[in-house]
C-alpha cells in the first residue's frame, strides 16, 4: 500500500528564491532539474504536504550555490515576505492542485480532495522587532508555525552551532526578547520549532511553552553527535510535552561519522526512528525531511524515494497503522492539539 507524506520541514521555498524568483509557480508545477521538490515529483512520491520554511540564507551560502544573488543586500525581513509571497503564489497558480493552509481541519481537507497542503513556516526570527509586531504580521498572514533561530544568534538568543561530534549545549539561550518570543508565540498557537535551538535555549523553552514541543527536522544524539541532534533526555521532555520529532534526512544527521557522504544507507533512516520510538513512544515520531536544504541518501535521491522508504520500513516490521503515523497521523494530531482546529 502507497502512504502519502506530511513533511515536517523543507527549503523549497528557498531554492524557488534563489534560482527561480521571476516565474516560481511555473518551475514548480512544470518540473526542475535541481534539489529534491517539484510537483510532479511530490505527486510520484506521493508529498502530500508538510511546512515550508521561509529562511533568510547568510551570505556565505549565496555566494557558493547562488554567486549571481551574492551582491544583494536585502532585508531579512523582505527576503522573509517575498518567500511568503512564492508560497502564496504556488497557491494561487495551482489550478486547485494546492492551498495555504492555516489549520488542521483544513490540512485534512486537503488529505481527502487529494491536493498539496502548504503550511507556511519561518526558520529564523532575524529582523523581526522585539516587541511582537512582526510575528503578528505574520501570523495575519498566514504564518503557522516559527523557529526562532537558525545556526546564527540573533535578538532573540543563540542557535545550536559546533563541529561534530559536539554538543548540542553550544552557547547561551534565549535573551529576555527571546523569551518574550516564545510566550507570545505560545499566545498565537504557533508551531514553536525547537530544531536549531542549543541545549540551554530548548530547556528555556519548555520552561515556557504551553503547547506541546516540537522539533519539525531533527534526529538522535546517541547514534549521531551532530550538535543538533537531540539528546534522549530532550526526546522524553517532548514525548511528555505530547509533541513530536520530524526525522531529518541529512546524511550528516543520520551517520555515526557525521560525514555528508551520499552513499548512507536507508536503514539509518530506520535507526533514528527506531531509536526515537523506543525513547518516546510511536506517537511522537514523525518526518522532517529537510528536503531542499541537506543531502540525502543517494538511494533516496529526492521526493521520489519516499516509497522505497516506507518499503524499507514494512520489510523491517513496522506495521501498516505504525506507518501511517509516522507518515501522516502524528504531525495531523499534535497540529490538532497546538491550532485547536
Amino acid at each position: 500500500m502507497s502512504f502519502i507524506t506530511f513533511d515536517g520541514h523543507n527549503d523549497l521555498l528557498l531554492r524557488l528564491w534563489l534560482h527561480h524568483r521571476d516565474d516560481p509557480a511555473r518551475a514548480f508545477f512544470s518540473g526542475t532539474e535541481t534539489g529534491h521538490l517539484d510537483f510532479p515529483r511530490m505527486q510520484q512520491g506521493g508529498f502530500g504536504g508538510g511546512l515550508f520554511a521561509l529562511f533568510v540564507p547568510p551570505a556565505g551560502y549565496l555566494s557558493e550555490v547562488a554567486p549571481e544573488r551574492a551582491g544583494e543586500q536585502l532585508p531579512p525581513l523582505t527576503i522573509l515576505w517575498q518567500q511568503l509571497a512564492i508560497l502564496k503564489t504556488l497557491a494561487a497558480e495551482s489550478g486547485g492542485r494546492a492551498r495555504l493552509c492555516l489549520n488542521a481541519e483544513e490540512i485534512a481537507a486537503c488529505r481527502r480532495d487529494g491536493v498539496l497542503a502548504l503550511v507556511a513556516h519561518i526558520e529564523g526570527a532575524d529582523g523581526f522587532d522585539g516587541a511582537g509586531a512582526d510575528l503578528q504580521a505574520f501570523y495575519q498572514a498566514g504564518v503557522r508555525s516559527i523557529g526562532p533561530f537558525w545556526n546564527l544568534p540573533n535578538r532573540f538568543g543563540h542557535g545550536v552551532t559546533g563541529a561534530f561530534p559536539g554538543s548540542p549545549d553550544s552557547g547561551d539561550g534565549l535573551t529576555e526578547e527571546g523569551e518574550q518570543l516564545i510566550t507570545l508565540a505560545c499566545q498565537q498557537r504557533m508551531v514553536i520549532d525547537l530544531s536549531h535551538m542549543n541545549e540551554k535555549a530548548f530547556w528555556q523553552t519548555a520552561r515556557l511553552s504551553t503547547l506541546p514541543l516540537v522539533a519539525t527536522h531533527s534526529n538522535a544524539h546517541a547514534l549521531c553527535a551532530q550538535p543538533r541532534n537531540l539528546t534522549d533526555d530532550q526526546l522524553r521532555a517532548i514525548r511528555d510535552s505530547g509533541g513530536v520529532v520530524g526525522i531529518n534526512f541529512g546524511n550528516a544527521f543520520l551517520r555515526s561519522d557525521g560525514k555528508r557522504d551520499d552513499s548512507t544507507a536507508l536503514t539509518e533512516i530506520v535507526k533514528h526512528a527506531a531509536h526515537l520510538i523506543a525513547i518516546m513512544g510511536r506517537d511522537h515520531v514523525a518526518l522532517g525531511s529537510d528536503f531542499d536544504g541537506i543531502s540525502v541518501p543517494a538511494t533516496l535521491k529526492d521526493v521520489t524515494g519516499l516509497p522505497r522508504l516506507y518499503a524499507l520500513l514494512q520489510s523491517l516490521g513496522y506495521d501498516q497503522a505504525l506507518t501511517e503515523q509516522l507518515a501522516w497521523g502524528n504531525w495531523q494530531r499534535v497540529l490538532r492539539q497546538i491550532w485547536q482546529a
